[in-house]
């Protein structure tokens, strides 16, 4: 229940007032109610009008995301390869190349779906992938360009007494496979002969983070075919042929191959 407000009787200047307060009040709450009224129809309004900004904008980026159509010279490159064979290498390597779609020189890749998660480790091919791979020894000019951010290498090797100082950017080269560590041999109190065996072409692998791909360039296109032969059966045993489930080769612009991995 409401407050009940005693009107003082016998005074009319009083009464009065009195009166005139509450016929104020009575005229606000209609007059608050009347505008709660009109404005619903105009809050609908409003909402319909944001929904269908909404529903725009996904349709806008559903057509963004839409795949464009090949060009016809990959279409005619498609065509050289039977989808339901599995090649030989030196066959799947005599079309790869007959499939070159650019000017530039292609890199070949090798995408293997294996049997689990988490599976890596470090291979030397016997010839070059043609990749020039950066190797950095950690030194305090090193640890100022992480601290920016700065990350121009592709493997970093460090001596053990390094080690506190790198456990801050744990977060920075973690993610990115890059933080030193005794599995990978790139901790080592002769960090300058780690360095050497990286730059002759020591390749490291392992899978995606939350699945079983692995992925690996090994050589160019313009590579001699039985040097990227040589390659991949080196790379194919590095990982392990019971581990492999299916593989495939293309090149950067290319379609892919199926390939025997047995």
């Amino acid at each position: 229940m409401g407050k009940v407000k005693t009107r003082l009787l016998g005074i009319e200047e009083i009464e009065e007032k009195q009166k005139k307060e509450q016929k104020e009040k009575a005229a606000m709450k209609k007059s608050v109610k009347s505008i709660s009224n009109k404005t619903s129809p105009d809050k609908k309004k409003t909402e319909v009008a944001h929904d269908q900004t909404e529903k725009k904008e996904v349709e806008k980026k559903v057509q963004k995301t839409k795949i464009k159509p090949r060009g016809k010279a990959y279409r005619k490159a498609k065509e050289l390869v039977d989808q339901s064979k599995v090649y030989p290498l030196k066959d799947a390597v005599s079309i790869l190349k007959k499939m070159k779609l650019s000017k530039f020189d292609e890199s070949v890749e090798l995408h293997f779906v294996v049997d689990e998660i988490g599976l890596k480790g470090e291979v030397e091919l016997p010839f070059s992938t043609g990749k020039v791979v950066k190797v950095a020894v950690v030194d305090d000019k090193v640890l100022d360009k992480i601290e920016k951010g700065v990350l121009d290498f592709d493997v970093l090797v460090t001596h053990p007494s390094f080690m506190p100082k790198l456990a801050k950017y744990a977060k920075i080269l973690g993610p990115k496979g890059l933080m030193p560590n005794p599995k990978a041999g790139t901790i080592s109190t002769t960090p300058e002969e780690v360095v050497q065996k990286f730059a002759k072409g020591v390749l490291r692998w392992k899978t995606e983070p939350k699945a079983p791909l692995v992925h690996q360039m090994v050589g160019k296109i313009s590579s001699d075919d039985s040097n990227l032969v040589a390659n991949i059966e080196k790379f194919i045993q590095a990982v392990g042929h019971k581990h492999i489930l299916k593989g495939y080769i293309k090149s950067t612009m290319s379609p892919s191959l199926k390939i025997k991995v047995g």
